[in-house]
């Protein structure tokens, strides 16, 4: 079981009993910290890829393999945590109702990279919050995106600095970094964008007692 204890929490929120992420992104775990959430992060065993091609033969919308795959994080960790509220998160790339995971290999990365290129495509992403294996709310942020008509040799430089980082997230890009110069325009919530839709579970979490109101 990977545990990490959070660094960041702040001395109100330290008396409090942590949340528990569940999920092994970095930036999701640094998003709750740099906020205040007392957290520890316990990432969930899930094939999300025969999850999502499943949910895709059913013909799921978007919304719904997003907010199903949060769910199967936070439930299959909240075992191992009773008593503790759990939350669960995914992302989902959506195109023209094509689905993107997230890329294996940098030739991959820059294959979904290319075929975005001067077009829309909306990013969903889902946050789940349970506990003792009940579900108690669940939210699904929407943003879409444009991106802009980029050059071979700009993605090139872009592939090369990145690096590795490319196979994080879906579509292949961080707009939190670098990956903000592949867009002409942004149009929702930042945090929806980055993967955790954080004002509404910042929200819920007082209303659960797990951050002072």
């Amino acid at each position: 079981m990977r545990e990490v204890a959070a660094e960041q929490a702040s001395a109100t929120a330290g008396s409090l009993a942590p949340v528990v992420l569940a999920s092994a992104s970095a930036l999701r775990l640094t998003l709750l910290q740099a906020a205040g959430v007392p957290v520890i992060a316990d990432a969930a065993a899930i094939d999300e890829t025969e999850v999502k091609a499943s949910l895709r033969s059913a013909h799921a919308a978007a919304a719904t393999i997003a907010e199903t795959l949060a769910e199967l994080k936070a439930l299959r960790v909240s075992r191992r945590h009773p008593g503790r509220l759990v939350v669960g998160s995914d992302q989902v790339l959506e195109c023209d109702d094509v689905i993107f995971n997230k890329p294996t290999d940098l030739s991959e990365a820059r294959r979904q990279l290319l075929s975005l290129r001067g077009r829309r495509h909306r990013l969903l992403s889902a946050v789940v919050l349970v506990r003792d294996g009940q579900r108690l709310w669940h939210h699904v942020g929407r943003a879409e995106l444009l991106m802009r008509e980029f050059s071979e040799p700009f993605i090139e430089d872009y592939l090369r600095s990145v690096g590795d980082a490319a196979l994080s997230s879906v579509g292949g890009y961080q707009v939190e970094g670098l990956g903000a110069q592949l867009f002409a325009n942004i149009d929702g919530d930042y945090f929806t964008v980055l993967g955790l839709p954080l004002l509404p579970l910042l929200d819920i979490l007082r209303e659960h007692g797990a951050l002072t109101s």
